[in-house]
């Protein structure tokens, strides 16, 4: 018994330490067993891997390495950008165009041109970012600009291309075109030359009066001469033209100067009468009548043996009644057209604008027929003409014989 259990405590003893000293070995069966169920456990855990046949398999995508190179240098840029160097020279003028341009070359918005001035802005930026905000307005702002020149390039393109394409018609065709254009330039030039001056010596006078111009502001006086132009140009453009005086026109007033502007060499060349002396000092009173839409006395018939007088100026922001103050100052008549007898006045003023004015006495001078003459009127100042009919002209007739049938005597019908 006793050598019994001395085998037995040391057969327990060798198996406590047994993996200490020899690897543990398993039976067969237990082993096969151990493994299918390591197997199944596994299987569950791990999906499984199918391997292609190497025959079968296509090869790996190799590798760019020169794309991996400049992956590569532009993060290690960005990172020496962004990164805050240690350099005392950071804030200088060379330090910041060499910043710049990094930006440049990693894709961000920058301009590429950069004045000095600019330049001490992005310096003068407290954080990077306001920077990057500076050179993104700078970069917006020259493709601005850019668009804009390509833009003028391009019309200016189209222009030549219009003149080449007018050139390349036929020698015959282009001869005969220069040839009609240099006759009817010519002959009209002659034309209203020879109009022009026999209008000087023989033509009834039409009188602006140049001495408002203190009572206008800059705009308005640029308005007044902007009439005065077109009003000269339809006259002369006439067959019966008027002979225009520019009466008490000083040679330092913002008239005169504005003229000579606009006109340039042609202001001496003009076939009218510039003058400083007044309209009172040219022709004798009796014969001057001013219009005026202020005046109380209706215009009836056009006079051709009378010299009418029209203010030159813009009476948007002036007092009413200026030019018919200054006219019975005078001791002139004066008269207004008959809008009302001729047209479906709406609300407004009845002052007419310089060119309206000379077209109307035009018509009225040429034809004498005041519903042509009233179609100068601008539309958007009456609803339209009035309605005359026969029954009303038959009876003002009847008015008019009545009053001179009474005006003679009774003893001459007997």
């Amino acid at each position: 018994m006793s050598i019994f259990f001395k085998m037995n405590v040391s057969i327990v003893f060798l198996r406590s330490h047994a993996r200490c000293l020899v690897p543990f070995t398993l039976p067969r069966k237990r082993r096969d067993l151990y493994s299918t169920i390591l197997q199944r456990h596994m299987s569950s855990k791990i999906p499984a891997v199918s391997y292609p046949d190497k025959d079968n398999a296509s090869p790996p995508a190799q590798l760019e390495l020169d794309g991996w190179k400049t992956t590569m240098k532009s993060s290690v840029q960005e990172e020496a950008v962004f990164t805050v160097p240690s350099n005392k020279d950071e804030d200088t003028p060379a330090a910041t165009r060499r910043l710049i341009e990094m930006w440049r070359l990693l894709g961000r918005n920058v301009p590429e041109h950069i004045t000095e001035e600019e330049l001490k802005n992005i310096m003068e930026c407290a954080s990077k970012k306001s920077k990057q905000k500076y050179l993104k307005f700078l970069y917006i702002k020259e493709n601005l600009k850019k668009a804009k020149q390509n833009k003028k390039e391009m019309k200016a393109a189209k222009k030549e291309a219009k003149k080449a394409q007018l050139l390349e018609t036929t020698e015959e065709d282009e001869q005969q075109n220069v040839l009609f254009l240099r006759l009817w330039n010519i002959k009209e030039t002659i034309a209203m030359g020879w109009k022009g001056a026999q209008a000087m010596q023989f033509g009834q006078p039409l009188v602006f009066d140049m001495a408002y111009d203190n009572y206008m502001k800059p705009e308005e006086l640029n308005n007044t001469i902007r009439q005065l132009l077109e009003s000269e140009g339809c006259n002369r453009r006439d067959v019966d033209p008027f002979h225009i005086y520019f009466c008490n026109l000083k040679p330092d007033s913002a008239y005169h100067r504005e003229l000579v502007k606009r006109y340039g060499k042609k202001w001496d060349k003009l076939f009218l009468t510039a003058t400083e002396k007044s309209y009172v000092d040219l022709f004798p009173k009796n014969n001057i009548i001013y219009l005026t839409a202020d005046s109380p006395n209706v215009m009836t018939t056009y006079k051709h043996d009378k010299i009418y007088i029209v203010g030159s100026f813009v009476d948007k922001n002036m007092q009413p009644g200026i030019s018919l103050a200054k006219a019975k100052r005078l001791n002139l008549t004066t008269e207004c057209l008959p809008l009302d007898r001729y047209l479906q006045w709406s609300t407004g003023n009845k002052n007419l604008t310089l060119d309206q004015m000379m077209r109307i006495l035009l018509c009225l001078k040429n034809t004498g027929n005041w519903e042509e003459a009233m179609k100068f009127v601008p539309r958007r100042k009456h609803t339209g003409f009035l309605d005359i009919s026969e029954h009303s002209r038959g009876f003002v007739n009847r008015l008019k014989k009545a009053k001179t049938f009474n005006s003679f005597p009774k003893h001459t019908f007997k």
